[in-house]
């Protein structure tokens, strides 16, 4: 069947390729086997499992993720494999961004446990990528700045590693802040219902803002960058704030 099991990345990478997959599997009715499966789900998340199962299996990646998801229904002969894409160009998240914002928000909203937050709070959650991915972080300089830009009442830190020296500059700029120390799944259900986010590189800190669908949103500016990029093209969002 059509999979996008044990593809690259950590829970940002595979929700953005879960839902480019299930998108193209609504259309043609195909039968998936997804990485992840029930966390993604639990986000409110829907992914399509279809029927249809092929005697062959082509690639679905980033050049011709449109062109098969635009074919005519029963054109579609193969099965499909997403397991080594990221699909991170700026015209697939924007689309993605799109769906989630009118295909997904009210089950995400109806399946979160902090759903009476939602628009009713002055809080800024800052979201700091580091362990791994720290020689890309883009510097505790970028996040005063943005802080420095918004008007809260509390600040929320979430990290993948929640020691780091960074944590306590923040804390002791901001006496009213607060460690969130939860699960992947929920981090991104609490961090999207806060007014202001601040977000980090990499996917997972920009999932959450693609789930903060009543929030202002704020990340590094990296239209300067030239050529390849750590995080792709998913933070180039209308609407979002470009911290230089």
């Amino acid at each position: 069947m059509s999979t996008t099991l044990n593809g690259r990345g950590r829970l940002g990478n595979q929700i953005i390729r879960n839902l480019c997959m299930s998108i193209v599997a609504e259309k043609h009715d195909l039968k998936v086997d997804y990485e992840n499966y029930d966390k993604i789900v639990s986000l409110g998340v829907k992914l399509h499992i279809g029927s249809k199962i092929f005697d062959n299996t082509i690639e679905l990646k980033d050049e011709n993720f449109f062109d098969i998801l635009n074919l005519d229904m029963g054109c579609l002969k193969s099965n499909l494999d997403a397991h080594f894409y990221f699909f991170q160009t700026d015209t697939i998240i924007n689309f993605l961004y799109n769906y989630l914002n009118s295909k997904v928000i009210k089950s995400k909203i109806m399946i979160n446990p902090y759903s009476e937050r939602y628009d009713k709070n002055n809080d800024c959650f800052i979201h700091l990528r580091l362990d791994d991915a720290e020689q890309w972080n883009p510097g505790i300089e970028y996040y005063l700045k943005a802080l420095s830009l918004i008007k809260f009442d509390k600040l929320y830190i979430s990290s993948d590693s929640i020691n780091h020296k960074f944590i306590d500059i923040l804390m002791n700029k901001y006496p009213k802040s607060e460690k969130v120390i939860k699960d992947e799944i929920g981090t991104i259900h609490f961090a999207s219902t806060c007014r202001y986010l601040v977000l980090s590189h990499g996917t997972f800190s920009s999932i959450i803002g693609y789930l903060g669908f009543f929030s202002k949103v704020y990340y590094k500016d990296y239209s300067n960058i030239k050529g390849w990029k750590w995080h792709g093209d998913t933070f180039n969002i209308p609407g979002w704030n470009a911290v230089d």
